[in-house]
């Protein structure tokens, strides 16, 4: 979807650049470059630019700190989030409850299957299986006030008594 975005807005440039030499930068560019600027990454994360004039199109490098024990793979690695977010399986320090880091852990599981796996806990949290029960409890009675609180706690400030540090750009 972003290559396809890209090629789009190149083209789009490419007819729009003036014959002097003169390059505009679009909406997307501007708004880019700023984005990265303030882009502020653990020391577990990086970017990557395979063009550097092109900032529209880069990787997110996403390495374990010391997370992988010695016993990897026939034990799951340990996963936190360090960003307390509202959330039912994840609990305010971080600890995080997903099937394949416990029971349902198999040596063929992948560091990949676990990224996925989180991704999909973030879309789908599962209130059956909480470390948060109060937002579990939201999450099933009242969906919208849930997605409410999900939406204070990333913009920084207190849901009920826990206070949340902005997450949102």
């Amino acid at each position: 979807m972003i290559k396809l975005f890209s090629l789009k807005q190149q083209k789009k440039d490419g007819e729009a650049t003036p014959k002097a030499g003169n390059q505009k930068k679009s909406a997307a560019q501007l708004r880019i470059t700023k984005d990265i600027n303030e882009l502020n990454l653990p020391k577990t994360c990086s970017t990557e630019f395979p063009d550097p004039d092109d900032l529209l199109n880069f990787k997110l490098i996403i390495s374990p700190d010391e997370a992988i024990g010695p016993n990897y793979p026939h034990e799951p690695p340990k996963v936190k989030c360090e960003t307390t977010v509202y959330h039912p399986n994840i609990d305010m320090e971080g600890n995080v409850c997903l099937n394949i880091l416990r029971e349902d852990w198999k040596p063929v599981l992948t560091v990949n299957s676990i990224v996925y796996g989180l991704q999909y806990l973030f879309l789908e949290p599962n209130p059956e299986d909480p470390l948060n029960k109060e937002a579990a409890e939201l999450l099933q009675s009242n969906r919208r006030q849930f997605e409410q609180n999900v939406q204070k706690s990333l913009r920084g400030g207190y849901v009920g008594s826990y206070y949340f540090e902005r997450a949102l750009k």
